[in-house]
Order: structure tokens, then C-alpha cells, then sequence
């Protein structure tokens, strides 16, 4: 009797439909990042990225806890310094806003898994991920303020680092700044594959990072670029990367099913900021089901092959998942 195969037999109720789901999302699987910025009491709502805040150490600890009370293993510091300069220097300070928040996290939240993003943009005047000489971001200078800079995350207690800078090399320059003070063991997750995305402007917000000139081209890679993001993970697991990461994420599912394909390293996957942002502000205007959409979005990172997701949304997934 026609049709002799009906795929929607195991499609009737929700009971079959998880026995047969092929992806499947646990709070495990997200890292939540975090906006520490300085003073005291400070809890400033990024008005681009709703339910996200610039917090001082004091809150964000408070937040650590939250998160780490939702079964989401780890975090991501981005740090807001009160004052910036042309070589970005808060960046290595080891009392800067960053340095602080590891060590009043690590004291209170024990168990949460604290990684710190390794980059200049937030901490230098100019807003670049580098040396600037004239107009242009120097790459060889700037992995000596990279390697200090991850140096300083380690020796607070940061759990693993994350260099985002796009600079040539900055795995290695890290890597071996590690080992010769001893933190062989501290991981680094790199962002191997980071586009020049149109994603990002409410990050920029968030990070007070926006460039006073030019844009991040010179460095970050053309959207246009599939296969060269093949070539930049290989580059980065033969400096030392443990994790590689793809950046955004929603629209270059294709090259995280890359990665994934070719490197048994885990992937990382950033569902950026401007992601989150459109999916909140269609929501509001009632146009799709914010739920929903959020865990149609991630569901599609993982399917790609994302083994870990970089998610602002992790904290409202996270209570989905634990119903």
C-alpha cells in the first residue's frame, strides 16, 4: 500500500521525537560571557544587547554564581578598563578590572571554569586590536602585549585564554609565554576563524570598543572566505591551540561543518552578539517566538558540529533545558 515508507510514524508525539532527535543541547555545552567593567555596585544594562549588563567586580560575582547555579560550566571576561592608551596597558595590569574579577570568581565560584578573551581592542585609545603605527595594526609588535596580557589572566587563575586578535602567530607567542612561566597546563581556545562581521556592532557597545578609525579588515578574514578558514585552524593547532573557534557562528554554519570535518580538535562556535541582538528585537516586536527561534538557533550550531557554543542567550537556554 502506497506509501510503504512514512517518515512522520516517527514524528506523532514528543515521546518518539526525542528518542530519534539527532542533536540534542545540554547547558554543558555553552560558555556565557560576562562584561566586567570598573567601580563598585556597577550593573549598566547594554542598552543593544537587552538582559546583558557592564558589571563591577562585586556584581559580576554575584553573576558568576547565577550562572554557575544554572549547570552552565564556564565563562568568558571581556574587561572595560577606566582608562585606555595607545598600547592598551590595562590589558596586562595585574590589578586591571579583568585580574580582579578572576580572582573574586575563582574565590567564590570555585567550580566555575573561568576563560578570559586575550585581545588590545577593549583597553587601547584607538580601539584596535594592536600596535598602531600610522594606519595601520602592526602584527609582530602587538604579540609581545598579547603574550603579557595572557600571562597576567593565567597568574590570576584564569582557567584557560582566548585570543580573538586575528594577529599571525599569537597562538605560538602565547603558548610559549605559558611555559616558560609554568602554566603549561592552561589551556588556550582560539579564535582561529574570525570573520569581519557586520555581527558585531552591539559587542562593540558592550566592549566601549568601537575603532576610531578604519575598520578590523586588515586583519579579521572576508566573509566571503570558506576554505581560508581551513587554512587559519590548521595554522593555530600547529602553534598549540586546544580549541579552535569559529566567529559568528548562525552564518557560517558551513565553515564550523568544516572544521569540525577535517581537525579532531574540539570546536568552538560564537553565537555573536548581533545574532542575540535580532532575535531579541524581532521578538519584542512580536514577529517570532523568542524561545523558540533561541533554540533553533543553537540546535543549528550544534548540528553543524559545534562541540561548545559562546552564547549570550545561555542563561534563558540553560532554564529551557533544565525544565
Amino acid at each position: 500500500m502506497f506509501p510503504y515508507q512514512r517518515p512522520r510514524r516517527l514524528r506523532k508525539n514528543e515521546t518518539i521525537r526525542r528518542m530519534v532527535r539527532e542533536t540534542s543541547l545540554s547547558p554543558d555545552n555553552f560558555i556565557y560571557p560576562l562584561f566586567v567593567t570598573y567601580g563598585k555596585n556597577v550593573r549598566k544594562e547594554i542598552k543593544s544587547m537587552p538582559g546583558c549588563f557592564q558589571e563591577s567586580v562585586d556584581r559580576i560575582v554575584k553573576h558568576a554564581k547565577e550562572v554557575y547555579s544554572l549547570g552552565i560550566p564556564a565563562i568568558i571576561l571581556f574587561g572595560i578598563p577606566e582608562h585606555k592608551d595607545e598600547i592598551g596597558s590595562e590589558a596586562f595590569n595585574p590589578q586591571g578590572v579583568v585580574q580582579k574579577a578572576i580572582r573574586a570568581i575563582k574565590d567564590k565560584v570555585p567550580g566555575l571554569y573561568v576563560i578570559t578573551d586575550v585581545c588590545m581592542c577593549e583597553y587601547t585609545s584607538h580601539g584596535h586590536c594592536g600596535i598602531i603605527e600610522g594606519s595601520d595594526v602592526k602584527n609582530d609588535p602587538t604579540l609581545e602585549l598579547l603574550a603579557q596580557e595572557a600571562l597576567s589572566h593565567a597568574k590570576a587563575g584564569a582557567d584557560m585564554v582566548a585570543p580573538s586578535d586575528m594577529m599571525d602567530g599569537r597562538v605560538e607567542a602565547i603558548r610559549t609565554a605559558l611555559d616558560d612561566e609554568g602554566f603549561i597546563e592552561t589551556p588556550i581556545m582560539s579564535y582561529a576563524a574570525k570573520y569581519a562581521s557586520a555581527f558585531y556592532g552591539p559587542f562593540r557597545e558592550a566592549a566601549e570598543s568601537v575603532p576610531q578609525f578604519g575598520d578590523r579588515r586588515s586583519y579579521q578574514m572576508d566573509p566571503a572566505n570558506r576554505r581560508e578558514a581551513v587554512k587559519e585552524v590548521a595554522l593555530d593547532i600547529e602553534e598549540g591551540a586546544d580549541i579552535v573557534m569559529v566567529k559568528p557562528a548562525m552564518t557560517y554554519l558551513d565553515v564550523i561543518s568544516d572544521i569540525k570535518e577535517h581537525f579532531s580538535l574540539p570546536v568552538a562556535a560564537y553565537n555573536v552578539s548581533g545574532e542575540y541582538s535580532v532575535i531579541k528585537a524581532a521578538a519584542k516586536m512580536g514577529w517570532i517566538d523568542e524561545e523558540r527561534a533561541m533554540m533553533e538557533v543553537l540546535t543549528s550550531i550544534k548540528r553543524a558540529g559545534a562541540d561548545i557554543i559562546l552564547t549570550y542567550f545561555a542563561k534563558d537556554a540553560a532554564k529551557v533545558l533544565n525544565r
